[in-house]
C-alpha cells in the first residue's frame, strides 16, 4: 500500500485561497454488517453495474468542476487505492488520507484540515445518490456564492418513511431555507426533512469540528454536532432539497437492490458485462453479470448479481442471490 498521504504534484496543486472547490469522500468504514463482502471489499468500491460506487460520486463532483479530491480511507484502503489510482482516468487528482480509528464522521473530517484549503463538498462514500436534475450540485454551489453570506449547505430530501428518518438526521429550517437545528437519529422526528450525506462547507467549518465533543451514546464524534456548533456560532447554513433518492449500503441485500434499481434505469432486461460466459441453456431474468462472470450450468437466474470473476455452478434455479468469487449470498432469507 502506498503511504497514507499521497500529495498532489506541486505543479498541479491549487494556490491557497482559491475559490475553486475541493471534494472530500469518506471511505474508511469497516462495513461489518456487509459481511462477507467486508472481508474482501471496502463498501465504497462495491460494484454498481460493473462500476465502483465511489466512481459515481467522483463523476458527480467532476461534473461541477471539482478537480482535487481527498479520499479518507481505512479498512482495506489499499483496495480503494488500487481501484481508483491517482484519479487521472476520471479527470481528477486524488489525495489519500488514512483514518486509523473510525470514530465518526466528524473525527474523519478533523484529519483533513491540512489538506483542504478551499470550500469543499463532503460525500459519504457508501451511499448511492440520485438528484432531481443534473444541475442540483451546482445549485448548492450557487447558494454558497449568493449574497446571503452562506457558509454551509446541506443536501436534504423529504422522507415519508419515519423509520428511514430515525436512521439518519433531520434538518429543521426556516421558510427561507436557513437551518436552525439538526438532530441525529431522532426517536420522535419533528419534521420530514432528512439529511442525505452530502454537505458543502467553507473552511471555517473546521473551527466547529475541532470543538466537537465525543458523544456518550455512540462514543463517536458526530458531524451533526459539528454542524450545530457551526450554526450556533452564527454561520448561515442552508438546506437544499436536491436529492431524489439515496440508497445506503448497509446489508448485502442493499447491494443487490441497488444494482437491480440501476438496471431498471437502463431499460435493459439484464446487464451482461464484457468477457462473460453463459451456458447456452441458462436463462437470465433481471440479472446483473459483471465483466468475466461465468454461468456454467443450465439454470435460471432471477434477480441475481454475479461479481466479476465469479462462477455460477448451481444445479438449481436461483433467485435474489449474489455470487462472488468467494461466496454465494442469498438475499431472500
Amino acid at each position: 500500500m502506498p503511504p497514507p498521504n499521497v500529495p498532489l504534484p506541486s505543479s498541479r496543486r491549487p494556490a491557497a485561497g482559491s475559490r475553486d472547490l475541493m471534494g472530500v469522500i469518506l471511505a474508511a468504514g469497516k462495513g461489518t454488517r456487509m459481511r462477507p463482502f467486508s472481508t474482501h471489499y471496502p463498501k465504497p468500491i462495491l460494484p454498481v453495474l460493473g462500476k465502483p460506487l465511489l466512481v459515481y460520486q467522483i463523476e458527480m463532483l467532476a461534473a461541477v468542476g471539482v478537480r482535487d479530491l481527498v479520499l479518507v480511507i481505512g479498512h482495506l484502503g489499499h483496495e480503494v487505492v488500487r481501484a481508483l489510482g491517482s484519479g487521472e482516468q476520471f479527470g481528477v487528482d486524488i489525495t489519500y488520507v488514512e483514518q486509523e480509528e473510525t470514530l465518526g464522521i466528524a473525527h474523519a473530517v478533523s484529519k483533513l484540515e491540512q489538506h483542504v484549503d478551499r470550500p469543499f463538498f463532503l460525500f459519504l462514500g457508501d451511499i448511492f445518490f440520485e438528484f432531481h436534475t443534473d444541475a442540483d450540485l451546482k445549485s448548492m454551489v450557487e447558494r454558497m456564492h449568493s449574497d446571503r453570506g452562506v457558509s454551509g449547505v446541506l443536501a436534504v430530501r423529504v422522507e415519508r418513511d419515519p423509520e428511514a428518518i430515525k436512521r439518519n438526521f433531520i434538518v429543521i429550517a426556516s421558510n427561507d431555507g436557513r437551518v436552525t437545528r439538526v438532530i441525529e437519529k431522532p426517536r420522535h422526528p419533528q419534521v420530514d426533512l432528512k439529511g442525505c450525506g452530502i454537505y458543502l462547507f467553507d473552511n471555517t467549518f473546521f473551527d466547529a469540528v475541532r470543538r466537537t465533543p465525543r458523544t456518550a451514546m455512540r462514543d463517536e464524534y458526530e458531524i451533526t454536532d459539528s454542524i450545530q456548533i457551526f450554526i450556533d456560532d452564527g454561520y448561515r447554513v442552508e438546506a437544499a432539497d436536491v436529492v431524489r433518492r439515496d440508497m445506503n449500503l448497509s446489508y448485502a441485500a442493499d447491494l443487490l437492490d441497488l444494482n437491480l434499481y440501476a438496471l431498471d434505469q437502463t431499460g435493459a432486461p439484464s446487464f451482461v458485462g464484457s468477457g462473460t460466459t453463459v451456458h447456452p441453456e441458462a436463462r437470465l431474468e433481471h440479472c446483473v453479470l459483471m465483466d468475466g462472470a461465468r454461468v456454467t450450468s443450465p439454470v435460471t437466474l432471477r434477480d441475481c448479481l454475479v461479481f466479476a470473476g465469479a462462477t455460477v455452478t448451481a444445479e438449481r434455479d436461483c433467485q435474489r442471490t449474489i455470487f462472488t468469487p468467494e461466496a454465494e449470498i442469498r438475499c431472500d432469507e
